[in-house]
């Protein structure tokens, strides 16, 4: 069982990269840039489904549950990521404030670089100092709302009732995140009870800081040639 649990976090890990990138899609923007006027269900859709195909959030969030065991302290941590990334989501779109999407989304990238090398405890062993987890966790949910924030701003919405509408999307990425993480949670949980796993947990986190240098790779180098 736990070589199966492995392989499946190794296959969200090493997702499609274009799956990394998570831009919305043609077929979703066009939908959303016709409607006029409070369109609650449909933002909600569209937020959801950003957050489960949005591989980069989840292997952040698969790094920062991935050592927790009580249920207070992944509502804590989820909570911390939720209120830092709702913020900048809310007000990047509201004030229309103007970010690279390639650059936010190469700190995204590190974000999970950061947090995998956190998970191995290499801050403490190479630099002998580490930033409260809670702070960090945090910090970087900004970084991932302003992410989300700068993918609405490439489309046409309308103005009519763009409040609400925003809302309803960001209420749409909770849902998401919410189903993302219970089955992220049950699998770790999972994975745990087998004696391998600390074994094995180490060589996740590689391969999680590996993915999150690739996902940075790849947004910068397309920020370069942009």
């Amino acid at each position: 069982m736990h070589k199966i649990i492995l392989w499946l976090i190794v296959g969200l890990l090493f997702g499609p990269i274009e799956a990394l990138a998570h831009n919305i899609s043609d077929a979703n923007a066009q939908f959303v840039q016709g409607l006029e006027g409070t369109a609650v269900v449909p933002f909600m859709y569209l937020g959801a489904k950003h957050m489960v195909t949005g591989y980069d959030h989840l292997l952040y969030l698969l790094g920062v549950v991935f050592f927790l065991r009580r249920l207070k302290d992944v509502v804590l941590y989820v909570s911390l990521f939720t209120l830092g990334h709702s913020l900048t989501l809310m007000t990047g779109v509201l004030v229309e404030l103007s970010v690279n999407a390639y650059l936010i989304d190469t700190i995204i990238g590190l974000s999970v670089v950061y947090k995998a090398f956190e998970n191995i405890d290499g801050f403490k062993q190479v630099f002998g100092f580490q930033i409260d987890a809670r702070a960090a966790v945090f910090i970087f949910g900004l970084f991932h709302g302003l992410g989300l924030a700068t993918k609405l701003q490439e489309l046409s919405l309308s103005a009519e009732s763009l409040v609400v509408n925003m809302l309803s999307f960001n209420i749409g990425v909770e849902i998401g995140q919410a189903l993302a993480l219970a089955v992220i949670v049950v699998v770790l949980v999972q994975w745990r009870r087998h004696t391998a796993f600390h074994g094995h947990a180490f060589i996740a986190n590689m391969m999680l800081m590996s993915a999150g240098f690739v996902l940075a790779g790849y947004q910068f180098a397309s920020y370069l040639w942009a």
